[in-house]
């Protein structure tokens, strides 16, 4: 009995346990071909979506600390894809009635379309790319009109035809803006910046009719200071289809903002900050879940070199040096025709940037409200003179010529050359310009002194273009300069039989002495003139230029970068004289000037510019360097401060002007004395500015 009646429980239990199995096939079987839609569809329409936190973006101050650039706190409107409606009627009514409040409040809005924004509808100049695109996305052919682009976009987006083609434009520019800048779940669009506190307003109340416009309190850049190196900060902008191909590796999207030029693109790496990310779980297209899973983090405060209030003195001393020049009424004036110019002024020990003046200049406050205005005044106003600047440095150069001849001891401090006015090596053929006297026999340093042509045609041709084309670069001149912003410094070019080769002109065995006294075919910048400067104060050692000078996390708790002197190139002093030699002469040339007479200008003056009242001695050589003819030169000088301990090398370049020299005195007293005040044409009175801009004031001590 008792063997049954485990037979009879085994057989149960087998029974027992095929039944479970076959109930679990027979359900399993109905989940996948009965059920099995309505799992996958309920499968789907669970996910989880994560969308990109902008980081605040950097500040930017200057070496006293003083702000430039900051973020303010302010309020942009922004779609988010996960609230945004799919259907083109929702969609449509959304974007256009959002657009309708900005109007309303005076706000623009991201629109990136091609096309002029009313009728008759055209493309919009130098947009051929965009339009290449656009044309592209709307399905026209190549030959289509913007009519056609826009009625295609029309029927893209399901625009109803009752919006008249104003308000059909608004819509499918924003629509096709949206589609252009990759609107996602993961990237948002941003449909306006930092709008007013009435408009958020306005929006909310209007909430309920606008599905995924949402409004997103965020930091906004502000430019605190515009007038302060507007050239050199630069400004941020949408990144470019052209940019976003070169930034997407780097974690860029196509609606983030760049830097555009400037140290605001210099920096970018540091500047642009961390994102961060927010996730969303969406259910049966609800938003179920939403956190923030990694907070953002800001970018870096950068510091600069320059300090605001010296740069403004700089400034000011290169526009009423300008202005002054201009007014003259003598009939023995010169350089009444100035109308443009640079200063620029650096830390002799390091090479760090402390001023880098440019007339005419603009405010980065004008610049970014209204570009077509500061874009068109007259006389190029963008143009960064100080770095971009091309012009024949004159007689500056002979320091080179000097330098190369007694470090390669081709002449000695003692060697002589009779200059008789007229350069004679060649029996058939005078050179010009003519030395600007009848000096006689005379040495390397009293040809500085004197500027004298003759002794610089011998002794360059004695040297060689050779030898003068490689000093040079080791000055720096024709070369990289380092300064941050990268192509937006000019290299410029020195004479020599490469360049000819390069430009397409013949060399002539008589194109070295002109080099020699930085005429023939040499350009180069102001800020490569101070850079040669620098190198002469410091015996031969030319520093890196650099305007960046730390870095600092967010909330400047920390130091993340430091710049440090970088030695750029160096001259060997083979002689142990070359220096002291070529120093001592530009000495002797900032002392000459107590002696020069200026008859169409008074003794104060001539005498309130004087190097010899300073308290130390003054290394200067300047330069009249013919630009467009005999007739219509410039004036450019360089030179260092102290002469026996430099700390500061200065360089000062004026179109179709003269005496850059006057501007020496001023350019030392406001870096060395803080009592020192420079005063702008606007802040003179009546009385003082007529007596100011006569031929018998001085122009820069009002």
């Amino acid at each position: 009995m008792r063997e049954v009646a485990e037979k009879l429980r085994f057989v149960l239990m087998l029974i027992l346990t095929l039944m479970i199995v076959s109930l679990g096939v027979l359900r399993l079987m109905r989940i996948q071909l009965v059920e099995g839609d309505e799992y996958l569809e309920k499968s789907k329409s669970v996910r989880v979506a994560a969308q990109v936190i902008n980081a605040p973006r950097g500040e930017i101050m200057d070496k006293n600390g003083e702000y430039l650039v900051k973020n303010r706190s302010g309020f942009n409107v922004v779609a988010l894809k996960a609230f945004f409606p799919d259907d083109n009627e929702t969609a449509d009514h959304a974007v256009y009635k959002t657009a309708c409040v900005l109007s309303e409040y005076g706000c623009e809005w991201t629109d990136v379309l091609p096309v002029t924004d009313k009728p008759p509808f055209e493309f919009l100049p130098d947009r051929e790319r965009d339009v290449e695109r656009l044309r592209k996305a709307a399905g026209v052919q190549v030959y289509g009109t913007a009519e056609d682009c826009i009625t295609a976009l029309r029927l893209m987006y399901g625009v109803d035809e009752e919006y008249d083609e104003r308000a059909a434009r608004v819509t499918v520019g924003l629509r096709y803006s949206m589609q252009a800048m990759d609107f996602s779940v993961s990237n948002r669009f941003t449909v306006a910046e930092d709008v007013p506190m009435e408009a958020v307003v306005a929006l909310k109340e209007l909430s309920d009719e606008l599905p995924g416009i949402d409004i997103s309190e965020e930091a906004v850049r502000v430019n605190i200071i515009g007038d302060v190196v507007p050239h050199l900060i630069g400004t941020v902008g949408l990144i470019s289809a052209e940019e976003y191909d070169a930034y997407k590796d780097s974690g860029y999207a196509l609606n983030d903002k760049i830097g555009k030029g400037g140290i605001e693109k210099a920096m970018e790496p540091l500047l642009r900050g961390t994102k961060g990310e927010r996730s969303f779980e969406i259910s049966e297209g609800e938003v179920v879940k939403d956190e923030v899973t990694s907070p953002a983090v800001p970018g870096c405060t950068v510091k600069l070199t320059v300090e605001s209030g010296f740069q403004r003195e700089i400034q000011t001393l290169l526009e009423n040096h300008i202005a002054w020049l201009s007014s003259q009424t003598s009939p023995e004036a010169k350089g009444t025709g100035a109308d443009a110019g640079a200063a620029v002024v650096l830390d002799a020990k390091t090479g760090a940037l402390l001023a880098a003046a440019t007339y005419p200049t603009y405010d980065l406050l004008d610049y970014i409200e209204d570009y077509d205005s500061v874009a068109g005044r007259e006389n190029a106003p963008l143009t960064n003179r100080a770095t971009s600047g091309y012009y024949r440095p004159g007689s500056t150069f002979k320091t080179v010529t000097a330098t190369a001849a007694l470090n390669e001891g081709v002449i000695s401090p003692y060697d002589t050359v009779d200059c008789t006015h007229y350069y004679t090596y060649w029996e058939d053929w005078k050179p010009y310009p003519e030395c600007t006297g009848w000096h006689g026999r005379l040495n390397v340093v009293q040809a500085l002194k004197e500027s004298c042509n003759i002794f610089f045609y011998d002794v360059g041709r004695l040297t060689g273009i050779t030898k003068l084309a490689e000093y040079a670069s080791l000055y720096g001149l024709g070369e990289e300069m380092g300064l941050e912003i990268g192509r937006d410094v000019k290299t410029g070019y020195v004479a020599s039989p490469d360049t000819f080769s390069e430009r397409g002109l013949d060399w002539e065995a008589g194109n070295v002495i002109q080099a020699a006294i930085g005429q023939s075919d040499t350009y180069i910048t102001p800020l490569q003139m101070a850079a040669q400067a620098m190198t002469i104060a410091n015996k031969g050692v030319r520093y890196q230029t650099y305007m960046v000078d730390s870095a600092y996390d967010y909330n400047m708790t920390s130091c993340v970068y430091q710049a440090q002197p970088v030695v750029a190139a160096q001259i060997p002093d083979k002689t142990g004289y070359t220096f002291s030699t070529v120093t001592q002469g530009m000495i002797e040339a900032g002392r000459f000037e107590q002696y020069i007479n200026y008859p169409h200008c008074s003794d104060y003056y001539t005498q309130s510019y004087l190097l010899t009242d300073l308290p130390y001695d003054t290394a200067i050589k300047t330069g009249t360097p013919q630009m467009r003819g005999k007739e219509d030169t410039d004036s450019a000088v360089i030179g260092f401060y102290p002469a026996d301990d430099p700390q500061i090398a200065f360089a000062v370049y004026i179109e179709h002007g003269e005496y850059s020299k006057f501007m020496v005195k001023d350019i030392i007293r406001a870096y060395f004395d803080d009592s020192f005040i420079v005063r702008p044409l606007s802040e003179w009175t009546e009385e003082e500015a007529v007596q100011a801009l006569s031929d018998t004031q001085d122009p820069d001590t009002f």
